[in-house]
């Protein structure tokens, strides 16, 4: 007998930081029955500055499932046995396999921190910086065992602006991820989504970054360098480069005019007064805020540390 009863669209997540948090909510403000969130446990060596898809879930009362393989056949077996709509994978940091993605009846999802077929793989947003990009965004597709690969379903984009950092774009992108959901989540529901292929000649692909990976190359240009320090500010591990056996990483710097005198890569010069780094391109670069073996200095002691290290040079 036909009861006229309408049963909720279901989805089983894999979310963790910020954009996480945000697209879950996203589905349980829109109706969406989440019956079981996988999420990761915070790592004791990582800067947990972000927050917490286990809080909410904690808070709205969702089964939570923290497992080093999300593909283990345990695991695949307890999502079948839901036997959800969709799938979804909001800046889950594991790869899933095609078993799990087969799973849901009308498809597996991923939001992604780039304006795709550009910036696939990791960390987006810090390479867009890297590469002195002037915009990015967010992307809902369906996945395919190929990373960021499959169909696109909508995209929304931001700009970068010339002193942004990371951590301020990354900001902006869960702004897009949120409304990029919102904007797609009624037309999944509906059945009614786009579904565009990649063109993914026309992309590009990056890898993680480590902490090595922030050290200054003195034979950049200027603008990569700043490129650089901004991409990786705090509060990630930040970029650096080693005076006399001390640590000195740059957090804050800008671009001044090019030097009248030839001088060698990394050393410090003065300019007008204004002590800062030598570029490959003979450019000058003001730091205007840097930590020193785990002590911060603004502008005006830092200049005072640059004019003592000079004349120790």
């Amino acid at each position: 007998m036909n009861t006229g009863a309408v049963f909720p669209t279901t989805a089983v997540v894999f979310a963790y930081h910020n954009v996480g948090v945000r697209c879950l909510r996203v589905l349980l403000d829109q109706g969406v029955h989440v019956p079981l969130v996988l999420t990761h446990e915070d790592s004791p060596t990582e800067n947990i500055w972000y927050d917490s898809v286990a809080q909410v879930c904690a808070d709205r009362g969702i089964d939570t499932l923290m497992v080093e393989d999300a593909n283990h056949p345990d695991v695949v077996a307890r999502i079948r046995a839901l036997a959800p709509d969709f799938l979804f994978s909001f800046y889950y940091r594991k790869m899933l396999g095609a078993e799990i993605l087969g799973i849901p009846k009308r498809g597996a999802l991923n939001m992604h921190g780039s304006l795709l077929p550009k910036y696939r793989g990791r960390v987006p947003t810090n390479w867009a910086v890297i590469n002195g990009e002037t915009e990015t965004g967010a992307s809902l597709h369906y996945m395919e065992v190929k990373p960021d690969a499959g169909d696109l379903v909508a995209q929304s984009s931001v700009p970068i602006l010339g002193d942004d950092t990371a951590f301020e774009v990354f900001q902006k992108v869960v702004v897009a991820a949120e409304m990029t959901l919102v904007r797609a989540l009624p037309q999944l529901i509906a059945g009614t989504a786009p579904r565009v292929p990649l063109d993914l000649k026309s992309g590009s692909y990056f890898s993680g970054r480590k902490p090595e990976d922030g050290r200054i190359d003195w034979q950049q240009s200027a603008q990569q360098i700043c490129n650089l320090i901004r991409a990786v500010a705090p509060p990630y591990p930040g970029a650096f480069a080693d005076f006399q056996g001390a640590r000195v990483i740059v957090n804050k710097a800008r671009i001044l005019d090019d030097l009248e005198l030839p001088a060698s890569l990394g050393s410090i010069a003065n300019l007008g007064g204004t002590f800062g780094f030598v570029c490959g391109d003979g450019k000058l670069i003001e730091p205007l805020s840097l930590t020193i073996d785990g002590e911060k200095l603004e502008r005006k002691e830092l200049q005072q540390w640059l004019r003592r290290l000079k004349s120790s040079l």
